[in-house]
């Protein structure tokens, strides 16, 4: 069994696959070593060795459904299912996290029997390799605050109110803590303000 990549274009900007047979292995943002780096750790692989073929049609698919609102769709998704007992143990748990909420880190550590570890879980939530598929956006901090996400937080905030729009939720907007970050989701979303 080979691994091989493909791109696909989203909302929040070209996104990379890697796929081994019909499995989903990682997703992330394109343009960043971040993919690269995850691709040696968990998989022994280069990611700019590995041969570009198209996407499996049900992932290319479900991505885009779940783009255009159906939020359900990534459930059925096979992924990688390997890292340490408690990767895989907190990876798991990510996708049980309903669309349109959210848990903090300090909860899922709580989910997956470790409640006193909750930086430790947010350094495996953080080094999830197969972004949006398995939610890791949808923790934020004790607070309630948007935190920590590779992608930036403009794009955790546009996944979390992509969400909620499409579950009746309160969006994530307001919870970005800077200026900054403000006016860069608003472009991303293509408006002018917030407010």
């Amino acid at each position: 069994m080979q691994y091989y990549r493909d791109q696909l274009e989203s909302p929040l900007g070209l996104l990379t696959a890697v796929l081994r047979e019909s499995v989903l292995y990682a997703l992330d943002y394109s343009g960043s070593d971040r993919l690269a780096k995850l691709c040696r750790r968990y998989h022994g692989v280069e990611l700019s060795q590995l041969p570009e073929r198209p996407l499996v049609g049900a992932i290319r698919d479900a991505l885009s459904h779940y783009f255009e609102g159906d939020l359900s769709c990534l459930n059925q998704l096979p992924v990688w299912q390997g890292g340490s007992s408690l990767e895989r143990s907190v990876w798991a748990t990510l996708r049980q996290i309903p669309p349109g909420s959210t848990l903090s880190y300090g909860q899922l550590a709580a989910k997956v029997g470790h409640p006193k570890a909750s930086r430790l879980v947010g350094r495996i939530n953080g080094s999830n390799p197969i972004g949006i598929v398995v939610p890791c956006h949808r923790v934020i901090g004790a607070s309630g605050a948007l935190t920590g996400y590779s992608g930036g937080l403009e794009r955790k905030a546009w996944l979390l109110d992509h969400e909620a729009r499409h579950t009746g939720q309160s969006g994530a907007s307001e919870l970005l803590p800077t200026s900054w970050e403000r006016r860069t989701y608003s472009r991303l979303l293509g408006k002018s303000d917030l407010s």
